[in-house]
């Protein structure tokens, strides 16, 4: 079986068994494609099978290092560059987790290639007061009313409820009908279903919405655009930049900023760190750590503010 048929199935099985986002799937399709194309001229023709599973972490070190020189030779920051090389590793560890479950391919060369090493992100939320004002001062930019009341539904559901802003999109009337009741029910990541309670201020401004929207029927998408489709996220994302431009905020503040400083407020207000992953709708529970790294900086920069701090 030659690699090509077996990068298929594993593409097919990540879409249809693991459930995967589209983009997730072609960024590894590309990330493991290009790998496999390298190691198909390292070795002087396409391998199959066989001869994949012969491969030696010498193969796979050379690989790398081509990739890096490839790299490095593009645009981007160094930690950015870092960063993709550290995925294109991660594409083909997966793609080989999935050999040995379903070939019996042994991942034992692979596993002894480090992948490059990488600042660890940490979560860059808004201050309470930005985050509280956004949606509100985010409509305020709309001139027209429906653009407004849906804006203002928006981002008071990102920052109330710590919504992915692909998560939010998603939604229909219907799935509103018992949020107020049950809370709401969402789809995240890998198809994992969740319910999210609601706050007032957030079921008053979707309610406030509701009651503007052009297509009521309890199929139709919960935020659409002036022709009635279902609202897109760049024209969100656009909609933030602008406010982002006018508050003279950087380029973190994005939609996705909301759903961080969701999780940051409710971990400076004392919150149980599972009960946020449960809320973010984290697979691992390291993912919401992250959180706490960010509030251990924001208590040392507190203190050092502190008069006595030098003392």
């Amino acid at each position: 079986m030659l690699m090509h048929e077996c990068l298929d199935s594993w593409l097919n099985w990540l879409t249809h068994e693991k459930r995967a986002r589209p983009n997730t799937v072609l960024a590894y399709r590309n990330d493991v494609a290009t790998a496999l194309a390298f190691l198909g001229e390292h070795l002087g023709q396409e391998p199959d099978l066989s001869a994949f599973a012969s491969l030696r972490t010498s193969d796979f070190r050379a690989w790398l290092a081509y990739d890096t020189n490839r790299a490095e030779s593009g645009k981007g920051t160094p930690d950015g560059r870092a960063r993709s090389r550290a995925r294109r590793v991660s594409a083909l560890r997966s793609f080989y987790h999935y050999l040995h479950i379903r070939h019996g391919v042994s991942a034992s060369a692979l596993r002894q290639l480090k992948a490059p090493k990488t600042r660890k992100r940490l979560p860059r939320p808004l201050s309470r007061d930005m985050a509280r004002s956004a949606a509100v001062d985010i409509a305020a930019l709309e001139q027209h009313p429906l653009c407004a009341a849906r804006d203002e539904a928006l981002f008071t559901l990102l920052y109330g409820a710590g919504l992915r802003i692909g998560e939010a999109l998603a939604l229909n009337l219907r799935d509103c009908d018992r949020a107020a009741e049950s809370g709401l029910r969402v789809t995240g990541k890998g198809g994992r279903e969740r319910l999210v309670p609601l706050l007032p201020n957030v079921l008053k401004a979707l309610a406030l919405w509701r009651s503007q929207h052009p297509c009521p029927a309890p199929e139709a998408p919960l935020f659409v655009g002036l022709r009635g489709k279902r609202l897109q996220p760049a024209v969100a994302r656009r909609v933030m930049q602008v406010w982002r431009e006018q508050s003279g905020l950087d380029n973190s503040a994005t939609p996705h900023a909301l759903r961080h400083s969701f999780a940051t407020h409710l971990l400076e207000g004392g919150a149980d760190l599972r009960a946020i992953q449960e809320l973010l709708g984290h697979a691992s529970l390291s993912t919401t750590q992250a959180y706490t790294l960010a509030d251990e900086r924001h208590l040392l920069a507190v203190w050092q503010a502190h008069p006595r701090a030098r003392k």
